[in-house]
């Protein structure tokens, strides 16, 4: 049996990436997929049919997950085509980047605005589902300099951090009721954004990598495959740098 049969995933952000990743990975065991994005243009819809093409059912929604109204719309519309929801993964993100000195409010805002409020958003809409459920499994998309800062990134690194102690505080409230929450910490992804670096560069930051190589989205995907799943029944709380040992 695939270990995400007949659940349900919500995954924001989902159209590329990792949360692309994760959305193929959880359809890939079995879970039907909603899955949002700031728009549903081609890409999207190139997803979806990815998805879809695991047999198993996906709603794409286009969402702005940093509005309140709009994060409790996309609850109640996967709600209403599924009749539930098992999984909920904060995944949607963005940066801008700067140092403190020269960065402005609406680069502080919108970051945490769209990594941080955007989970808030959507654990508060989903809460009473899964209560009523009595079982859930919330994952937020952190990252490891939630965990050890970054200098030009004060507006990310508190985003991200404030994802931590998200999960975690939600996982002390909602433990009793069967639900989990737990937060993933990415390093350094070779992705779309990540791909388009120098080479030096990227040279430069394996080194720094005990594993010398970045990781990919499946890397982050199958972590949190593992959290989606049975198989971390007793995990909730916790925080799993995928990083190739960069941070220990």
């Amino acid at each position: 049996m695939k270990l995400l049969e007949g659940k349900v995933a919500l995954i924001t952000g989902a159209a590329r990436g990792i949360g692309k990743a994760i959305a193929l990975k959880f359809a890939s065991e079995g879970a039907n997929i909603i899955f949002t994005d700031i728009k549903i243009d081609d890409n999207a819809l190139a997803t979806r049919d990815e998805i879809a093409s695991f047999g198993v059912k996906v709603l794409p929604i286009a969402s702005n997950a940093a509005d309140f109204q709009e994060a409790h719309k996309v609850v109640e519309d996967g709600v209403r085509e599924f009749g539930k929801i098992d999984i909920l993964v904060n995944n949607a993100g963005i940066t801008r980047d700067g140092l403190m000195m020269r960065m402005s409010e609406e680069q502080w805002d919108s970051v945490i605005n769209v990594n941080l409020k955007s989970a808030f958003n959507f654990i508060h809409a989903i809460t009473p589902l899964m209560i009523r459920q009595k079982s859930g499994s919330i994952i937020n998309m952190s990252s490891v300099v939630g965990v050890a800062g970054n200098a030009g990134q004060a507006n990310y690194s508190a985003s991200k951090a404030g994802m931590i102690g998200l999960a975690k505080s939600i996982a002390q409230e909602l433990g009793s009721r069967g639900i989990r929450a737990n937060a993933v910490a990415p390093g350094f992804i070779i992705t779309e954004m990540t791909s388009k670096l120098p080479e030096e560069v990227k040279k430069e930051w394996a080194q720094k990598i005990p594993l010398r190589r970045g990781g990919t989205p499946e890397d982050i995907a199958n972590v949190s495959l593992f959290l989606a799943s049975d198989l971390s029944s007793y995990v909730t709380g916790q925080v799993i740098s995928v990083c190739g040992g960069m941070k220990m």
